[in-house]
């Protein structure tokens, strides 16, 4: 049985697992790669898509508490991200997977998943348990004892979507989790983006349309930093006609809201 922290069985007493005003967050020095950002996400599964350079990336680090608001304001799990108070345990109740993370090669899978368990200061007699319970969601449980070294790079981003889920996290973030995953086991991650939105607010940036539209109960769409459109699948696909580019209704859906002049966006 697992150990639960006070906090875990606290009345929630916020309205959204995360909530952004007038949202800005640098990247770099100078420019504002978020600017203006309002956004309300709860349970489930929320797709996050923009062209490069939107500011998606920059997003998902000040989610994570990686980067601080330069303006507006942040609450995860109603705690302020740009405060100190109360930081430590909300990033306890965080799971991250950036673009690109590193680990020691040596290590084998389950040392690496040990690890980030540690890291995330879960309790000591829970990590065997819960280390196996996060190889076995994505499907290394036959390459646990081997070397992160030995993994092909699908392997690896299989191995860093289960060090992000390793705490149960109650908000979790993928930055392009499906990056260098093949058909069959993007299907299989769907399946597992689709149960932990059951109880988790799970927030998945990507380029692939199609991910979200099978994976995602909600999808966010972003263009200079800004929110363009904010619901379900259907209601993006809507948004496009035959003239407009892509493959997909949602993908014409996507095309047509990012060529849209600026103030005839709007949120839907």
């Amino acid at each position: 049985m697992s150990a639960v922290r006070t906090a875990d069985i606290a009345p929630t007493a916020y309205a959204w697992e995360i909530q952004a005003k007038g949202l800005m967050v640098r990247a770099g020095k100078r420019r504002m790669a978020v600017d203006g950002l309002d956004l309300s996400l709860g349970t489930g599964v929320h797709g996050l898509l923009g062209p490069n350079g939107a500011g998606k990336t920059t997003l998902i680090r000040a989610l994570a508490t990686v980067l601080r608001p330069a303006g507006g304001s942040l609450e995860l799990l109603g705690v302020s991200a740009g405060g100190h108070t109360g930081r430590r345990e909300v990033r306890r109740r965080i799971g991250y997977l950036p673009q690109e993370f590193g680990y020691y090669r040596r290590f084998t899978v389950r040392e690496f998943v040990e690890y980030m368990a540690w890291l995330k200061e879960v309790p000591r007699k829970d990590i065997p348990a819960a280390v196996q319970r996060a190889v076995e969601r994505v499907g290394l449980a036959d390459r646990a004892d081997d070397r992160m070294k030995t993994l092909s790079g699908g392997m690896v981003r299989r191995a860093g979507i289960a060090q992000a889920i390793v705490n149960d996290p109650r908000i979790l973030l993928l930055d392009e989790p499906t990056v260098g995953l093949d058909p069959a086991q993007r299907l299989r991650f769907r399946e597992l983006l689709q149960q932990l939105g059951t109880d988790t607010c799970v927030v998945v940036s990507t380029h692939l349309v199609e991910d979200v539209a099978a994976a995602c109960a909600d999808v966010v769409l972003i263009a200079d930093g800004a929110l363009v459109f904010q619901g379900t699948p259907d209601r993006l696909a809507e948004a496009g006609g035959p003239r407009d580019v892509g493959d997909s209704p949602i993908e014409r859906g996507y095309s047509a809201l990012l060529s849209r002049p600026e103030p005839e966006r709007g949120t839907w």
